[in-house]
């Protein structure tokens, strides 16, 4: 069992405030630990090497391509997502069978993760784009392309087919209901879409990031403002405080997404945690406090401090 929330949480830890999500090291050492104990075997030395070349991709050590520049999709959030995602699986495992959730679709599960947003990255030679964040629409589908590429490069070819099908529950490329992929695989993408929603709502500073690293974003892949077909400009986001506003509108439509399109198993971690769903409850907290502000107006009552997105030692 691990401890429930404190309030001394730190910007850089989990919800439990003890694995530092900003170190792959860190991460993949729990996961190791959730894998064995499911499993009575090591971690692959293959998945090993995954999340260290995940580290280089990030830092900008990775032959061919820049490092991260979107400072909200960033090494920690992608650490979030693949921490919360093996937590879910453990608590697949529980509430049904090893025989649902078997080695196989784990790992499966743990590569999508990792690669759900590597779309964001842009090659060396890359000649459309000046920055990640202009790939905002089509990031996902990017996602899958790298992968197809690099996980035979790395001797797991065998995961790559569903894989890229997989990663595309975390995304609105395609809606989850058109997903065309095999029965034994839906259940890993269900669980990656919701450990996606979960882990970045629960971040310790997830409205500070809406606001000072997610809007500029949006910005920049053309989300904040849209022009239709007829030339005609309709502002999504106005400001930054115009998206913390409308946070808790989102969180309307993310839960519908957790619920209906996703299948509810969110839910599986509650057996993680032995009962309680502590994702969902931080979710809860920072949702309230943005309701708060949205109707106060005042974007002041955000004074988390946010952590170092990595961005000036890559660059």
């Amino acid at each position: 069992m691990e401890p429930e929330i404190i309030d001394s949480r730190r910007a850089k830890f989990d919800v439990t405030n003890r694995v530092d999500t900003t170190d792959p090291a860190s991460v993949s050492y729990q996961i190791a630990k959730i894998y064995g104990q499911l499993y009575g075997k090591e971690l692959p030395s293959g998945l090993l090497a995954v999340f260290a070349d995940v580290g280089r991709l990030y830092n900008g050590e990775f032959p061919g391509y820049h490092a991260c520049e979107t400072d909200y999709h960033d090494i920690q959030h992608i650490l979030e997502v693949t921490l919360a995602m093996a937590r879910l699986m453990d608590g697949c495992v529980q509430s049904t069978s090893a025989a649902v959730m078997n080695e196989r679709l784990f790992q499966i599960g743990m590569v999508s993760a990792l690669f759900h947003d590597v779309g964001y990255l842009r090659r060396l030679d890359d000649t459309e784009k000046k920055h990640g964040a202009e790939y905002t629409s089509t990031h996902v589908g990017r996602g899958a392309d790298f992968m197809a590429r690099y996980l035979p490069q790395v001797g797991l070819g065998d995961l790559a087919e569903p894989a890229t099908k997989i990663v595309h529950f975390t995304g609105y490329e395609v809606p989850v209901t058109k997903i065309q992929i095999e029965p034994q695989y839906r259940m890993v993408g269900n669980l990656l879409g919701s450990a996606d929603i979960l882990a970045q709502m629960a971040d310790r500073c997830y409205l500070e990031k809406c606001r000072d690293r997610l809007y500029p974003e949006f910005v920049l892949g053309g989300i904040a403002r849209q022009v239709d077909e007829k030339g005609n400009e309709k502002v999504i986001f106005a400001s930054p405080a115009d998206l913390i506003f409308k946070t808790p509108g989102f969180f309307q439509g993310a839960s519908k997404r957790l619920e209906q399109d996703l299948g509810g198993v969110y839910r599986y971690v509650d057996r993680h945690f032995d009962g309680e769903n502590l994702y969902y409850s931080v979710v809860r907290k920072n949702i309230e406090y943005a309701r708060t502000i949205s109707e106060t107006g005042d974007v002041s009552l955000l004074r988390r401090s946010l952590p170092d997105s990595g961005l000036a030692e890559a660059a």
